[in-house]
């Protein structure tokens, strides 16, 4: 009798020790290459319709780890003042990690100020996000960029810095940070491209600890 509650003990810890164990696999920390494409449809002189679509390759740069595609409106309100929002799903497993998926609603407002040959911009937005397996929550995102223009060989680009916080509403808590250096430069009326390095900085996903070099196309109808 003994030796049967010995082992019902024994599988009982096993069992529980599985999920964390298969969690525990999944690396802190993943170098990555992200690519948005983002395509603005003017619908007339303040709002414009989005179409956007985002594919990152982690588990360093091996394999497709997070897919994205959504829609999205922005407005106008001034010259210095734009509102925006959209909604996306998401698609995403990281290495060794379980399949998640997530649908989110996002709300933001972005101000431009002119400094000289700078502009200083701040987008803060909210995000609604249903999620599985994860709980559901809302969190909040608040980015600062510096840009500036710059010449190479009579082309003209612009150079740009930035961070972004994020408060997450289901812990209570700042979670993420993301710095992020760039240049884009504008091919033409219809074509801009971006390319950029970052930083991520986050201590409770997995991996949550992101060396990123990203792409960015941005098309105009």
């Amino acid at each position: 009798m003994r030796k049967i509650q010995i082992g019902l003990f024994l599988v009982t810890i096993l069992w529980c020790a599985g999920p964390a164990a298969g969690q525990s696999n999944v690396p802190e920390k993943d170098n990555q290459y992200w690519n948005d494409i983002l395509l603005t449809i003017p619908l007339n002189k303040k709002f414009d319709f989005l179409l956007a679509g985002q594919l990152r390759v982690g588990d360093n740069v091996s394999r497709p780890v997070d897919e994205r595609w959504g829609v999205g409106f922005t407005y106008k309100a001034g010259k210095y003042l734009t509102l925006g929002t959209g909604f996306f799903q998401r698609e995403a497993k990281a290495p060794r990690g379980r399949r998640e998926h997530e649908e989110r609603l996002t709300m933001f407002g972005t101000v431009r100020i002119p400094l000289g040959k700078f502009v200083l911009s701040n987008r803060n937005g909210f995000e609604r996000r249903w999620r599985q397996p994860q709980v559901d929550a809302w969190r909040n995102r608040n980015r600062i960029q510096l840009d500036h223009p710059f010449t190479v060989h009579k082309q003209k680009f612009t150079f740009f810095v930035a961070d972004e916080f994020f408060y997450d509403w289901s812990v209570h808590d700042l979670v993420r940070n993301r710095a992020t250096i760039g240049a884009s430069h504008a091919f033409n009326k219809h074509f801009t491209g971006e390319l950029y390095y970052m930083r991520q900085n986050d201590g409770r996903s997995r991996p949550g600890d992101l060396h990123v070099i990203g792409t960015t196309m941005r098309f105009k109808l």
